[in-house]
């Protein structure tokens, strides 16, 4: 077992905490309360490295490991969270997925432009019928000479109001076996793309609406039978989930430890009075224990694609101690941390949603029970 990183991968988050520290510091707080995409950021971010960061070098990423990319999330998060959304959506969830079944010419399309931060792959997945449910998606493709044409819609889809393709789940036929997936470029006739939404994070979605969306067949990601393969590439959203569920959580930890030192009530710092340390001694433990156990189910997916139980155990622990963390934190805080002008309670709601988000806790227990008594558990009646 090891609980360290490399000497590479230290000189590495020195090197990307000091990038934070230079460049990303100034303006976190105000950038953390704009709900849309940052492209400016993408491709400041891009020119350091610091997108495709877990694709392969031939691909035009950075050839490196998940463990890697955990590292770079959290330290840019320590110093600005939302730039950490950006670290993500570069190395993690539709991008990597497109990254590991996209054919060569698919490849050529569309990855020099994601990876210099000039477009953006969104994820339409959810439908309002298929949430954790997903396996129940309406929404059909269905050849057409050399074309497919697409009818259904998705809400909550990552990215909506401003990626520039997405990564479409659809049904080519019944079960789960006829279940893929295929690429939509923002501007194809067909699809509609809805009034933003706001989320208690003050993200935006819109709903995405396909009405004989016309795609050619070279759109297609995954054929029938992909489903599977799509799922497994999730569980590495799910560890770029978790590294910013915790870090996030983190920093609204180191927040409030720098309140509690120089906050003075009744003639000393808050510090000093043991019902607050008790409260950091509690958020520290679950911070450590936490971060180990997204340590292993990273480290352990190095050679591969990440364990479903591994990663469900990790991103389950770290929604909750990020959550719990950052709601400590603002408490200890009091008015200060329930502010604007903190991002404490940014952290508190952005952590919240995380919760629900790829894979809800919920989800996550079932599919861990399941490897505790090795056996499915079918949820439907």
């Amino acid at each position: 077992m090891h609980f360290r990183l490399t000497d590479e991968q230290e000189a590495f988050a020195q090197s990307v905490r000091r990038f934070a520290r230079e460049q990303l510091l100034v303006d976190a707080v105000a950038r953390a309360h704009e709900a849309r995409y940052p492209w400016d950021l993408a491709r400041l971010l891009a020119k350091n490295n610091l997108l495709g960061i877990t694709l392969r070098e031939q691909d035009g990423g950075q050839g490196g490991l998940l463990t890697d990319a955990v590292v770079a999330i959290q330290e840019v998060a320590l110093v600005s969270p939302k730039a950490a959304d950006v670290v993500q959506a570069g190395s993690f969830g539709a991008i990597r997925t497109f990254a590991e079944y996209a054919t060569p010419e698919q490849k050529g399309r569309f990855l020099p432009r994601l990876m210099s931060g000039d477009e953006l792959l969104g994820l339409g997945m959810t439908e309002s019928e298929a949430g954790s449910a997903v396996t129940d998606l309406r929404t059909t493709a269905h050849a057409d000479g050399g074309d497919y044409v697409l009818n259904g819609s998705k809400i909550f889809s990552s990215h909506s109001p401003d990626a520039t393709v997405f990564l479409v789940y659809v049904r080519y036929g019944p079960g789960v076996g006829g279940i893929g997936s295929v690429l939509v470029e923002r501007d194809t006739p067909g699809l509609t793309i809805g009034a933003p939404h706001s989320y208690m994070s003050g993200e935006e979605w819109a709903e995405l609406v396909f009405e004989d969306c016309r795609i050619p067949a070279g759109n297609v990601l995954l054929g029938p039978g992909g489903f599977k393969k799509q799922i497994s590439g999730f569980n590495v959203e799910r560890i770029g989930n978790a590294a910013r569920s915790i870090a996030l959580g983190r920093y609204a930890f180191n927040t409030a430890r720098e309140h509690a030192k120089t906050r003075e009530q009744f003639g000393k710092p808050l510090c000093e009075f043991q019902g607050l340390q008790w409260k950091f001694a509690d958020m520290a433990i679950k911070l450590d224990s936490a971060q180990l156990l997204l340590h292993r189910a990273a480290t352990n997916a190095d050679d591969g694609m990440p364990s479903a139980y591994e990663t469900s155990v990790a991103k389950a622990a770290c929604n909750v101690t990020g959550f719990e963390v950052a709601s400590e934190a603002l408490q200890v805080m009091g008015g200060t941390g329930y502010s604007t002008d903190s991002l404490v309670e940014y952290c508190l709601r952005r952590t919240r949603g995380w919760m629900i988000a790829g894979g809800s806790v919920e989800i996550l227990k079932n599919r861990i029970a399941e490897s505790v008594f090795d056996r499915r558990f079918d949820q439907r009646a």
